[in-house]
């Protein structure tokens, strides 16, 4: 059996110094209301129990001239005693957001291996579409460039895995309502672009017949939001796809299926001016149907609807500690 994770870390970064040494203290993290010492150990409880042999981790460490991704990450994983305790990293971004994969290097080789095609190119490049329908290409870049792996699992079976973190529609410079709606529009065309770029590459590794896995935070879903309406999808159902080559996660599938009522969620996010939490369903383990057939069990680690984890009062108290996400994983039978 191979486990797969993903977990986007809020202010992973926050808790190393330029060294890449963890910042074990009571000054705050990043965090509301957490020590960098609480969240550590926070962190360490979920990977702990999560025991992955590959996890995808949105908001890795920071990655430029002074400071290593790679190295924080590994010496995170040897702190808290991970048997995944090798990571990669593929095109760094200025975001201090990188995507990483934490893996265990006696079950499997990890290499990053970006690809690309006529009709979309490497994701550290420029992806021309027509957004609004003018005639006129519009430029499209990631912000945090999508990281593409190629994977052997026990020196036999291989597969593609593509970490992605699409960008928030947040409206950031907005100063009226008329602001907020008019980059609101843009952002939401620009995660689109983003979206469709990253299902053609989908459609690249499905037509050589390789195995794959979308996995991340797509900040995105059914019914998310009064954009869906005005654009007809989500930038969850153009990765997808339809038919024979659709991807698949059961979490997507509910939600998609019933717009009304009670949906899965992997993220808990505090409203401060309405006084409240407000739950999204924005991460995703996607799998091709060659995969599908091989997996098990999709588990969204939540501290309220996993029953498990709602009776570990530790565990509970360590996912709501640890980030603003929670961890979802995939068991595979290969």
């Amino acid at each position: 059996m191979l486990r797969l994770a993903t977990y986007n870390v809020e202010w992973f970064d926050g808790l190393f110094d330029d060294h890449g040494q963890l910042l074990n203290d009571e000054e705050w993290s990043g965090r509301r209301d957490v020590t960098r010492k609480d969240q550590i150990a926070a962190l360490t409880q979920v990977f702990q129990a999560l025991d992955a042999d590959g996890l995808m981790v949105i908001e890795a460490p920071d990655m430029n001239r002074r400071r290593n991704s790679v190295a924080a990450l590994q010496n995170f994983a040897d702190h808290a005693g991970l048997r995944a305790g090798r990571a990669m990293i593929g095109f760094a971004n200025d975001t201090q957001q990188e995507i990483a994969f934490l893996y265990d290097p006696a079950r499997i080789t990890a290499q990053h291996s970006p690809a690309e095609a006529d009709d979309a190119p490497r994701f550290d490049r420029t992806f021309h579409i027509d957004l609004d329908i003018d005639a006129t290409s519009d430029d499209v870049t990631f912000s945090k460039p999508p990281l593409e792996i190629a994977l052997t699992v026990d020196g036999a079976f291989e597969m593609r895995l593509i970490g992605a973190h699409l960008k928030s529609k947040a409206p950031h410079g907005a100063r009226s309502r008329d602001d907020v709606m008019r980059l609101s529009i843009a952002n939401r065309r620009k995660q689109l672009a983003q979206a469709i770029w990253l299902r053609r590459r989908v459609a690249a590794h499905l037509s050589a017949g390789t195995p794959i896995a979308v996995m991340g935070d797509l900040n995105d879903g059914p019914g998310l939001d009064e954009f869906e309406a005005l654009f007809g999808r989500s930038s969850v159902e153009i990765v997808m796809g339809t038919g024979a080559d659709a991807l698949f996660d059961p979490h997507a599938d509910e939600a998609l299926s019933q717009k009304v009522g009670a949906q899965p969620s992997t993220a808990r996010f505090y409203i401060a001016e309405e006084h409240r939490y407000l739950q999204a369903l924005l991460d995703y383990i996607l799998v091709s149907p060659a995969l599908r057939g091989r997996a098990k069990r999709w588990r969204i680690w939540h501290p309220f609807d996993d029953p498990d984890c709602y009776a570990d009062l530790t565990m509970r108290e360590a996912l709501l500690t640890a980030s603003d996400h929670f961890p979802v994983t995939l068991d595979l039978d290969l």
